[in-house]
């Protein structure tokens, strides 16, 4: 399979393949991963998790074009790089993830050198955002994160990514008071929250059991409480059954 000229490879020298040998090569690099985590390696895996990083690159590639069997070792083997949950934007086919980092120094190396590197060699523009995941580890642990050792009942179908435009230090946060009125959206698995590292923006990534409760959250329930803080916002919408797979082969805790 060809590796689509409009999505960063992240695969150094790997410039193109023919189907015949993907078809090899592909299970040989799912081969270099590290075995599935059990639970109880998931929860001392968050008690390492320094940072998330959110990536999304601005190309349009269904997620069954993306190469991520020969991506897939090329990023885990970046420094500090814990797991990542591949994200495939409903329907833009944007393609990105989130990350965990066991330092923000590494997820720095990651943002500024690597990521960029690989997305300048396509000609394709990106977004990244570095989140500090220890002083979020109270707020998500209420809200079930499997980010942090949450047992989520079932493989969620959608992703919600959102962000604030606000400075607000986390501490500063009412998340006592939001979290029970986030517990009774409809569909919601798990929430991670997310504070942006230098900036104090405000967000999240939401795991739910369908993608109309996923649109429905974006659409519907974050733009009110947007409005409440007077604040632009971002949100995005993820399929999250296409990325299972590929997620899997990142030892994503959504897919344990």
């Amino acid at each position: 399979m060809k590796t689509n000229s409009n999505y960063p490879n992240e695969s150094s020298g790997v410039t193109s393949i023919s189907r015949k040998l993907r078809g090899v090569i592909a299970p040989l690099a799912v081969a270099c991963i590290s075995p599935l985590l059990t639970i109880s390696e998931v929860n001392a895996k968050a008690n390492n998790t320094k940072a998330f990083v959110y990536t999304e690159v601005q190309t349009s590639v269904p997620f069954n074009k993306v190469p991520w069997e020969l991506r897939n070792p090329v990023i885990s083997s970046q420094p500090g790089f814990q797991y990542k949950t591949w994200l495939s934007g409903l329907g833009n086919h944007s393609v990105g993830g989130i990350y965990a980092f066991d330092t923000i120094e590494n997820a720095q190396k990651y943002v500024n050198d690597f990521f960029p590197n690989q997305a300048k060699k396509q000609g394709v523009a990106h977004t990244t955002r570095i989140f500090d995941a220890v002083i979020v580890e109270d707020a998500s642990r209420d809200m079930g994160s499997v980010d942090f050792g949450g047992d989520i009942s079932k493989a969620p179908n959608a992703f919600v990514y959102t962000e604030i435009q606000v400075h607000q230090p986390f501490e500063n946060v009412a998340w006592q008071q939001r979290n029970p009125i986030l517990k009774k959206q409809p569909g919601l698995l798990s929430k991670t929250w997310l504070s942006g590292y230098k900036t104090n923006t405000i967000g999240g990534i939401y795991a739910f059991d369908t993608i109309e409760n996923a649109k429905s959250f974006a659409l519907e329930s974050f733009p009110k409480a947007a409005k409440e803080l007077k604040a632009a916002f971002y949100t995005r919408v993820f399929d999250g059954k296409i990325v299972k797979d590929a997620s899997r082969g990142m030892r994503s805790p959504y897919f344990e």
